[in-house]
């Protein structure tokens, strides 16, 4: 079976349109010239489900796109609305709170964006991205490959990889080079039972010198009022080709971290993009981790712990959930989390629906604090030259214990996000 690539519709339509919810547009036919004078109108559709601080994103018709340069939103009431806008000409704001069936309307016209309160900021120090909120760090980026531990054998040395990860008020949910697992490394994404052209190198499993994840760029990064984040190129690189490595795949990451939730939770986006890097398939066969990974704080090493939950209610007393030969425990979302300084705090990782597999199978290590989505775990698949891998999920940090109603309403927020009408 192979993934779901640009040769699928709906995969076209993911991979055009990465880090961004699902639109509804209805754009009325405007000419230019009245377009700038009268502005557009944007309404927001809850839809079926309660809103709140929920990143809304839209694209002004062709005809009202040079507004975009110079947007000013205001609500009903006459109140400036902070927006911003991406690499992509789309808009995004937050939408504060509104509830199931209801709607919204906000005015665009020319003139100076409303600015945040605070500002979200993505700084590259070096070979790393440090991303705040409120001046509060949510997360950094390591690009270049970071500082062995002492002891620690070359091979395991790397870059490309999200850690640490905070809660609002500063805990530290993400772990990297854990003695008992030297290759994790906070959120990261290599794939581990493969077979390229004959060969099987082992792109997450470091310390088998088989295969290895290089940074390869960091192409971009953003700030403003609503969102920053960053675009950067991995490549991940079959190290048992003879007579030098050769790249399998080249992967692109791009993550939004939106000034949403204030003191409650950070959320952040990310969009996992792999391509062939030859003429060759990356085969994977079935295997149960591998794709994307969390490694959580060292202090919930060890059953008692660390706590996991799922949307399908599965916690780490499931011993055959967390078993590698029990049957793959699929869920929209998945959380880990425990005490951080005597108090609890967590992480979630939000699964979207348009992924290949969804909801896709997931890893809980019974000891360790590890999650992760696997779509191997669901039998033999493959990456195929010109068709593309694309793989979203959305993160939520906390802290105090998980609240599943709560991560239900998140995950509706960004699987099935309010539709958005601009006239």
């Amino acid at each position: 079976m192979t993934a779901r690539t640009s040769d699928d519709p709906l995969a076209r339509r993911v991979a055009s349109s990465l880090l961004v919810p699902a639109l509804l547009l209805a754009a009325a036919s405007l000419p230019a010239a009245d377009a700038d004078k009268r502005g557009c109108t944007i309404t927001v559709s809850a839809g079926e489900f309660d809103r709140k601080d929920t990143p809304v994103s839209f694209v002004l018709p062709d005809a009202a796109a040079d507004l975009a340069k110079t947007a000013a939103i205001t609500d009903e009431a006459g109140a400036a609305v902070p927006c911003q806008q991406d690499a992509r000409k789309q808009i995004w704001i937050i939408l504060p709170e509104l509830k199931a069936g209801q709607s919204r309307t906000y005015r665009l016209s020319s003139g100076k964006a409303a600015e945040a309160p605070a500002t979200v900021e993505a700084v590259k120090d070096g070979g790393v991205v440090k991303i705040t909120v409120d001046k509060k760090e949510v997360l950094h980026y390591q690009g270049e490959k970071t500082e062995l531990p002492k002891g620690y054998e070359p091979q395991y040395q790397r870059g490309g990889y999200i850690h640490p990860v905070f809660t609002p008020s500063g805990k530290l949910v993400t772990d990297d080079y854990p003695p008992n697992h030297k290759h994790h490394h906070g959120i990261w994404t290599p794939w581990t039972k493969t077979e390229f052209e004959g060969r099987h190198p082992d792109f997450w499993n470091m310390g088998a010198k088989t295969g290895t994840v290089e940074f390869v760029a960091l192409d971009d990064t953003w700030s403003g009022g609503v969102f920053a984040g960053f675009k950067a190129r991995h490549k991940q690189v079959d190290l048992s080709a003879k007579p030098e490595p050769k790249t399998a795949l080249n992967e692109t990451w791009e993550v939004m971290v939106f000034r949403a939730g204030g003191k409650k939770y950070n959320v952040f986006d990310l969009t996992v993009t792999q391509e062939c890097a030859a003429a060759s398939p990356l085969v994977l066969p079935l295997y149960h981790y591998g794709g994307t990974g969390i490694r959580g704080n060292r202090s919930w090493d060890g059953k008692a712990n660390c706590e996991y939950l799922t949307s399908e209610g599965v916690s780490r007393a499931d011993t055959k959930a967390t078993s590698p030969d029990g049957p793959p425990a699929r869920a929209r979302w998945c959380y880990m989390g425990g005490k951080v300084g005597g108090e609890a705090c967590g992480i979630a990782m939000l699964d979207h629906p348009d992924n290949f597999r969804a909801p896709q199978p997931l890893r809980l290590h019974p000891t360790e604090p590890f999650i992760g989505y696997c779509a191997s775990k669901l039998g033999d698949w493959k990456i195929e030259p010109g068709k593309p891998y694309v793989a979203r999920y959305r993160f939520i940090v906390a802290d105090g214990p998980p609240d599943k109603a709560e991560l239900d309403r998140q995950w509706n927020d960004f699987a099935k996000p309010p539709q958005v009408t601009v006239k």
